[in-house]
């Protein structure tokens, strides 16, 4: 019995997706794809495949993400994208560091890693926002906005993320700081995607991005503040 539930959040991937789930099917890991139920064309395109598939209640890419995980029964989960630029010959790296770590971080910017997907707009976003939650948190993470990550179930769920939008892609990492859980970083090739088009806003999503990790930095403060007294 497999330990591990990849979590596929699937808003219009069906032209990707299908290949991505062909592909997974030689992993044996467990699959939860989330997504709406008038997501017609993407649940008609994956009906021959033995996945489960979540019909996601709320809306927005964080909220799909948080509602897949609660319905993960496994011991871990792993955030994979449909867009079939994520690396599944790293699940199992990243699977062996879980079972010592609460949450591993595939990232593009380490010493053997790289990305085809990347653009300059995201590259240089990334950069900024990972700086930040280095400066602002002591984050040890390269690659702050890339979802590509692996953790103990158990452990997500403590985090009560809030975050329904592309605010989850900081606001899990900064909480993971905050609650003083363990993380590392593992390289990872990001692969041009199958098909599709990139769903951030980059200035829009950005912003909000920002506004949340200001927020985030404020209960920081007043949660070390008070942990001193």
């Amino acid at each position: 019995m497999t330990n591990l539930t990849l979590i596929i959040p699937a808003k219009n991937e069906k032209e990707s997706l299908p290949k991505v789930l062909e592909l997974l099917k030689k992993s044996n890991y467990d699959v939860i794809v989330s997504l709406k139920k008038d997501d017609l064309e993407t649940i008609n395109s994956i009906k021959k495949f033995n996945i489960k598939i979540y019909e996601q209640k709320g809306s927005g890419y964080g909220n799909s993400l948080i509602e897949g995980i609660k319905q993960c029964k496994t011991k871990f989960f792993c955030i994979f994208n449909a867009d079939g630029s994520f690396e599944i010959n790293d699940l199992e790296k990243m699977l062996k560091s879980c079972e010592l770590i609460d949450f591993v971080f595939a990232s593009r910017y380490l010493k053997g890693a790289g990305s085809d997907d990347d653009t300059i707009t995201t590259y240089i976003g990334n950069k900024i926002f990972s700086f930040l939650g280095k400066i602002l948190f002591s984050l040890d993470l390269s690659d702050i906005l890339y979802t590509f990550v692996m953790g103990n179930t158990f452990k997500f769920k403590e985090l009560d993320i809030k975050s329904n939008d592309f605010r989850f892609c900081v606001e899990f990492p900064i909480k993971i700081k905050i609650f003083g859980m363990s993380y590392t970083s593992l390289p990872s090739y990001e692969k041009k995607r199958i098909a599709g088009k990139k769903k951030v806003n980059a200035f829009k999503d950005g912003f909000l991005i920002l506004l949340e990790m200001i927020k985030l930095f404020i209960i920081f403060k007043i949660f070390k503040k008070n942990k001193v007294r």
